[in-house]
């Protein structure tokens, strides 16, 4: 299957390792852990940058749009990387695309797509993004 991107089209990665509970009996990662890493990925870069505080912060992000093309099998044990890029920045939402990319390959297994709307954490309407946050997300626009 052919990829639409590569790893030079990232702008920000994070090293990964397969768990022995994520092979299916198929022999390989299951797709759902493909949500998790991704997950895990956009939450990493926010938390790291501090734009994003996941217990006292006034906004949090609810996922409302999800999707994900496979185009290599991944198994335990194997060691990857995360590829993180922002496509869009709205007022209370962002779309990150993201990628998984095993060890030293430029061709992902994965590409995924995640939108967030950031909401307030007591009301969980939709919240303009705090400065801070845009700040961090413009670094990695495309």
């Amino acid at each position: 299957m052919k990829t639409e991107t590569a790893r030079a089209d990232y702008k920000h990665f994070l090293p990964l390792q397969t768990r022995w509970a994520d092979n299916d009996i198929y022999g390989h990662v299951n797709n759902v852990v493909y949500y998790g890493l991704f997950d895990t990925i956009v939450n990493e870069y926010l938390i790291a940058s501090g734009a994003l505080d996941i217990h006292q912060g006034e906004i949090i992000g609810l996922v409302v749009e999800t999707g994900c093309k496979y185009f290599a099998p991944l198994e335990f044990p194997q060691k990857l990387e995360g590829g993180l890029r922002v496509a869009r920045i709205g007022n209370s939402s962002v779309t990150y695309e993201l990628a998984i990319f095993k060890e030293r390959e430029d061709a992902p297994a994965a590409e995924g797509r995640f939108t967030h709307v950031y909401v307030d954490r007591e009301t969980r309407r939709p919240a303009s993004l705090p400065a801070a946050f845009r700040t961090a997300l413009e670094k990695l626009i495309v």
